[in-house]
Parts: C-alpha cells; structure tokens; sequence
C-alpha cells in the first residue's frame, strides 16, 4: 500500500465514523441540519438568497431504507441504493446544496500563457487546485483591458473545485489556505460556497476528496475521451454528503492532522523503496554481469585449461582455413597481449610491442587472457545499405530488431530478392552471430544474438548500421561476449569509443575488431553463461 492508498483508506474511516469514537453527548447533526435551514429561510426573507426548489431532507423510514422528500412539493422517493455506506448513529445524510449556499465559476478569457507578475490579473488554471493543497502560481494572465468581476474573484477561505479537463484533474477539491491577490476563477474552476458559521471547511474538503464521495462526483461527468471530461455545477450541487456532529468534525480534523504527518513520512518511505525496486533488478543485473567478466562469479576449474591453450586451438583453426583457401593468411597476424617484467601489459605484433596498461580495464584471474577481438572471430563487418521490397523472402535486420531484450525477426523489412545475389555468402547471418547497433542515438552500443530457430525465413542480412561479429564458435560461446558487450565496462564508454557528430554518432568497423576482450577458457564460458541465465530467471519471477 503506497501513501495514497493509506490516505485514501484513513480518509474513508474517516467519512464512515470510524477514524474517531462517537460521543453521545454530542449535538446530532440533525439539528446542525436544521439549523442550516433555518439560517437559510432568513437569508430567503432577507431577499440575500433565492429559494432552493431542489432543497431536500434525506431520513431513514420505518423500513430502516433512506427516502428523501423534496421541501418544495413535498415529494418522497426512497434513495435507499443511492446511499454509498452506513453511517454511526448521530450522523446524517444530505445533498451538498443543503449544506451550502450555492457554487459559481469564473471566465476563461484569452490569456498570455505565462504566471501573472505582483501587479497583473491572472486567472486559475485547474492545475492549481491539487488535492488538499492550494497552488497559487498555477495561473495565466489576464488581458490588461479586461473587466473583473468581483463574483469572480478567489478570496483565502474559499473551497474550490476543478468541474473539467482529464479525469484525473476532474472533481479535486481544495481550500484556498495561501496568498491569492489578484486572481479569478477559470470556467474550470468552481467556488463552493459554504456557510461559514455552520460548515467545517476543512471536514467539507476531507470529505469531497475522499474516494467514495469523488467517485460520486465523477460519476456525473459527461464527456467523450478520458482526456477531457466535465461536470455541471448543478451534479456538483446534487452529490451526497455524510454530516457528522459538529465537535466529531473537529475531533476528525485534529486526528488527520497528526495523521497526514506520518502518513507523507511513511510516503517519502515507499516511494523511495518503490524507486529502489524499480532500479535494483537492473543494479544487480550489472553487477552480476561486471563479476562475471572478471572471472569472480564462477570458481575457476584447472582441468578446464587455459585462455593462452584456447588461442593456440584457434590459431590452429585459422592455420587449417588459410590452407583451405577459406581465410586470408593476414588473418594469421594476431597480437599477442601479455604482462612484462615491468608488471604492466604489453602486446606484441609484427610492429613490435607496445605498453597497452592503461587499456586495460581491470585485472583478470591468471588463466584467461586479454585478446582483441578480431583474433577471436572469422568475421567483423557492417551490414550492407539494402534495396527493398514489399516481397517477404529476405529479411533484413536493422537496429530495431536488436533490443536488449532479445532479437526480434518480426520487425526486419526485407530486400529486393534479385538483389541477395550482391551478397558474398559470408554475409548471410549466421546461428549465434552478434549484430552490434553501430550508429545513431539512444540505438549505439545495443546487441542481440541472431538465432536462426528464430528466423522463419530461408535466409537473413543486416543493413549497414549493424555490425555483424563471428566469434570461432567451437572455442567461443557468443553468449559470453553478448554478456561482456552489455556489461558497464563496454557501455558506459560506448559513446566515447564512437566517432562522428553527437546526434550520429558511428562505432567504426576497426574500432570493433580492436575492443579488448577478457577471455576465459571455454568450459568456464559457458558456466558463466549458464550461472548469469540462472540469476536472471532468478530475477525475473
């Protein structure tokens, strides 16, 4: 239960007389009631106020079932369904014209769309009307030339309540407890005006803010979209008020008071663990993933081997492809990364060796090994810039359907079906390739696995704003390096490693096939799959 809920629950014990014990010594608010219309039959004869012909009382029948007889003609009706709950014994039900002198809105002129200064005119926009609270500066201003209508005018004391707009800001009530020189009432907003020697203002507010009583009120707003919603004055006249004793009223007051201190620490409370709720999946998800690449999340298992013996299997694979025509012998020319006498990484290439130290982002266990990921793979390169077609034959997948959360097929367009013959087989997607989103914003950085189970199709290609990366599938599990290109140690410097301009911003072919990779040894890469895909499921339920 967040704080509004409790508020909404303690206002509605509230309303129902169950916040505060009854007192039996206290005047019924039957002759609150009556004394009301009594005051009323003067302000009549006095010529300050018309008649009510809609004026009613609303009692209980001998058959223990509400009726409401209409003073004007005498006219009983028994209202006992539209009545929303029982009420303690002392405690009455009436309409909210019966207990006030009667409601008024202002004029919405056109205004300049900006806060009125100390010595301008503005008029209330709803949204100064919040639940319980009285904002001032919500208003725009008044043309100079235009004539006020001292009727119009909002005075400290008054009840205000929104009649229009979206149906969250439809019916909220407040009472003007703050500063409000110069202001008018918008035809949005409605004054309830009370009789002040009879009515508890704020048990007045209480009582219309509450659910039971709000949803009364909005029962009776017309309107054709959510959006924009409205209620007459007159349905707002007619809603049903629970009046308790007078004293019980104070009583009521006083206990919210002290309550809705607590209840707004306990808020403050709530909304912070919500906040934490929200963001701790995705807290824990990095840091799983920041202790699995460097080898702190699985123990390591000597039996297993070690990087340095899986990057010789490679060269191996890479030696056996260049005989076989299948690979160029340059593939043959990787680098070797290792740490020197001097304790500081080093790596060597036909151009000799140089101090890479300060690449090097953290430390790893002592039988993985840093590699550039170009050494790993058989294939790094950007999509093509595809024709299309309305003919669904050849996919092509572009950054949309690479989302963190999965590869999606079902968003690819598709290319122009003569035109596949362009494409060298290599670039035919493969089960387990990496497509890496290579330019633009909010799109850079973002990685799927392509799984062909996933593509219904005889065949799939990406578009030239994704980077396609074939890890050696027999020594490297692309789930590990999907893993270490989504951890904070890639995607925090995405934008950093990436060239061009800040609204596109590109991450160069060569700029992929240079990124370190820590590497384990393969039977320790799937563990590491295998435990990350444990937590998330974990994590997930």
């Amino acid at each position: 239960m967040n704080g509004k809920q409790l508020k909404n629950s303690i206002l509605q014990w509230a309303i129902q007389g169950k916040l505060v014990p009854q007192d039996p010594n206290d005047e019924p608010a039957s002759v609150l009631l009556d004394k009301i219309r009594q005051e009323k039959e003067r302000l009549i004869k006095e010529k300050k106020i018309k008649r009510d012909k809609n004026a009613s009382i609303i009692y209980r029948g001998e058959d223990n079932s509400y009726y409401e007889k209409l003073l004007a003609t005498g006219e009983v009706k028994c209202i006992d369904e539209e009545i929303p709950f029982e009420v303690p014994q002392g405690w009455e039900w009436c309409r909210l014209r019966d207990i006030i002198l009667g409601t008024n809105a202002g004029k919405s002129p056109n205004c300049e769309k900006r806060p009125k200064k100390a010595d301008e005119w503005g008029v209330l926009t709803t949204t100064a009307i919040q639940e319980n609270a009285f904002l001032s500066n919500e208003n725009k201003v008044l043309p100079k030339h235009y004539v006020i209508n001292p009727e119009h005018c909002v005075r400290y004391g008054d009840i205000l309540i929104t009649r229009a707009g979206p149906v969250n800001r439809t019916g909220i009530v407040c009472m003007v407890e703050n500063n409000c020189d110069k202001l008018i009432l918008s035809d949005k907003t409605v004054r309830i005006d009370y009789m002040h020697d009879y009515c508890n203002p704020r048990f007045l507010v209480l009582v219309l803010n509450s659910s039971a009583i709000h949803e009364l009120v909005m029962s009776a707003t017309v309107g054709m979209a959510a959006s924009q919603v409205n209620v007459s004055q007159s349905s707002i006249q007619n809603t049903f008020i629970p009046i308790p004793p007078s004293k019980e009223q104070q009583r009521i007051i006083k206990k919210l008071e002290a309550l809705l201190l607590q209840i707004e620490k306990y808020d403050n409370a709530q909304n912070k663990l919500n906040e934490l709720n929200k963001t701790i999946k995705d807290i824990i998800k990095k840091s799983v993933l920041q202790e699995a690449i460097q080898g702190e999340l699985v123990p390591q298992i000597a039996e297993e081997g070690t990087a340095k013996e899986l990057l010789k299997q490679i060269k191996e694979e890479k030696l056996k492809l260049v005989k076989e025509g299948k690979l160029k012998k340059s593939a043959l020319n990787d680098s070797v990364i290792f740490r020197g006498d001097d304790n500081k990484y080093w790596e060597k290439s036909e151009d000799g060796a140089v101090c890479i130290d300060e690449e090097i982002p953290f430390e790893i266990p002592s039988n993985w090994a840093w590699v550039r990921l170009d050494d790993i793979c058989s294939f790094i390169h950007r999509g093509k810039s595809p024709q299309y077609s309305l003919i669904k034959k050849y996919p092509v997948v572009a950054q949309k359907c690479n989302q963190w959360v999965g590869f999606s097929i079902e968003k690819a367009k598709f290319i122009e079906p003569q035109s596949i013959t362009s494409y060298n087989s290599e670039y035919f997607l493969q089960d387990r390739d990496l497509m890496w989103n290579s330019t633009g914003l909010g799109t850079l950085g973002r990685m799927a696995i392509y799984y062909t189970l996933l593509n219904p199709y005889e065949l799939a290609v990406a578009d030239s704003h994704v980077t396609v990366i074939r890890p050696y599938k027999t020594y490297i599990v692309s789930e590990y390096l999907y893993y270490y290109f989504a951890s904070n140690t890639v995607q925090s410097v995405i934008e950093d490693k990436s060239d061009g301009s800040t609204k596109q911003k590109e991450l160069a072919t060569k700029t992929v096939k240079s990124y370190l990779v820590p590497l384990p040894p393969f039977a320790e890469q799937l563990r590491i799959v295998q435990k990350i895909k444990s937590v998330t499921s974990i994590m997930s339920k």
